[in-house]
């Protein structure tokens, strides 16, 4: 017997109206859940982790034929109108509704083990670009200071191509719980420490700061600096911590990262 369809077609709809919450980092802390879109992302999610989505959501149904889901998976088809108003991304395919993975508070107390990356961006685009590097290149964890925007936020969740799904991610305090971390703690600033030839450590917590605002000056943090040409004052925050998780993967080899 097929699964059974929830039709929506009024705004007023009370599932609608929760859904619609979670385009906002408000409704996703206090819903626990998020959506994710995406031509790729939708289809590979569920292959990887089909258990951590409770609901997808379509326009069409014929569209649903497609794709790999449980039967236990909840089915939702919208009026057009309401599925554009959650489809942000416009992709005009299903959505899924996802389940918020816990996110337990860090111990900066205890020492890092691998490199964990301290996050402050409050980008959510920025944000899901850093989080596709620190899977790529092998972060332990990634810490989001309060500070930080929504790992689950959609913009968020497009940048970063479900590099959230292969990451563990951890609450952090805000700036002044940094002052008591436990090292070795480093940071990127352009008036630091050349970064060429740094020798990495196989255990640290790289901290980064604030688009445009950068670290606190008062970080007890060594600085490191990426060389430039000086054409430009500095670069962007996520490319610059893209380039030092790279440095320490090379440093410490493909097969010691993670």
């Amino acid at each position: 017997m097929a699964p059974r369809v929830n039709e929506i077609e009024s705004p007023a709809n009370p599932q609608f109206k929760l859904w619609h919450q979670l385009l906002e980092g408000r409704g996703l802390r206090r819903h626990g859940r998020y959506l994710l879109a995406g031509r790729k992302t939708v289809p590979e999610a569920l292959a990887r982790s089909p258990g951590e989505f409770e609901a997808v959501l379509c326009a069409d149904l014929r569209q649903l034929d497609a794709l790999p889901l449980p039967d236990r998976m909840a089915r939702h088809r919208l009026a057009r109108p309401l599925f554009d108003a959650l489809d942000v991304a416009g992709t005009g395919l299903p959505l899924l509704v996802g389940i918020v993975p816990e996110m337990p508070p860090i111990d900066l107390a205890a020492p890092p083990q691998g490199l964990e990356l301290v996050c402050a961006l409050g980008d959510p685009s920025n944000l899901g670009a850093l989080l596709r590097s620190a899977a790529a290149f092998g972060a332990s964890r990634v810490i989001l200071l309060d500070e930080a925007a929504h790992p689950f936020h959609p913009r968020c969740l497009r940048a970063a191509a479900n590099a959230q799904l292969a990451l563990e991610l951890r609450r952090g305090p805000g700036w002044p719980g940094l002052a008591a971390a436990a090292g070795p703690l480093l940071a990127l600033d352009a008036g630091g420490r050349s970064m060429t030839d740094y020798p990495w450590p196989a255990d640290l917590r790289l901290v980064l700061g604030e688009e445009g605002q950068g670290i606190p000056d008062g970080l007890p943090a060594e600085r490191l600096a990426i060389p430039t040409t000086g054409a430009v004052e500095s670069l962007n925050a996520t490319v610059a911590a893209t380039l030092a998780l790279h440095a320490w993967f090379v440093a410490r080899g493909p097969q010691s990262a993670r």
